[in-house]
């Protein structure tokens, strides 16, 4: 990422948070993850406290704008975006539990299935 400037930087006091809009020019659409990065440095704050709402790109363009939240801290980021289903705890310990569940009734079907290798007694 050759070029990350800030266009805009907007206080919003009512969600404790600042509402930025930035350009990058990248060769390939960047990761939430590198943006967040790029903010982070750019700013000295703490890459738990921004939220990329977008990355918008024209196509055959090289410059990409980004729409991000920063929050004064991560409770009130938790307060403020609505929670995605990846990142609710919940989904982790019901996919643990259904995989889990998977690979017991495998193991079972697989005992069931394997031919009982009692010797018997020859006469």
């Amino acid at each position: 990422m050759e070029n990350f400037n800030i266009l805009e930087k907007k206080e919003n006091p009512l969600f404790n948070r600042k509402e930025i809009i930035a350009n990058v020019e990248a060769e390939i659409t960047p990761s939430r993850k590198k943006i967040k990065e790029l903010i982070s440095k750019k700013l000295s704050i703490s890459s738990e406290n921004i939220k990329i709402k977008n990355i918008l790109g024209k196509f055959g363009s090289k410059i990409f704008i980004i729409n991000a939240n920063i929050y004064d801290s991560e409770k009130d980021k938790d307060n403020v975006e609505p929670k995605s289903k990846k990142d609710s705890p919940g989904i982790e310990s019901l996919q643990q539990k259904q995989t889990k569940e998977a690979t017991e009734s495998d193991n079972k079907l697989n005992q069931s299935n394997e031919p009982e290798t009692s010797e018997k007694p020859k006469e």
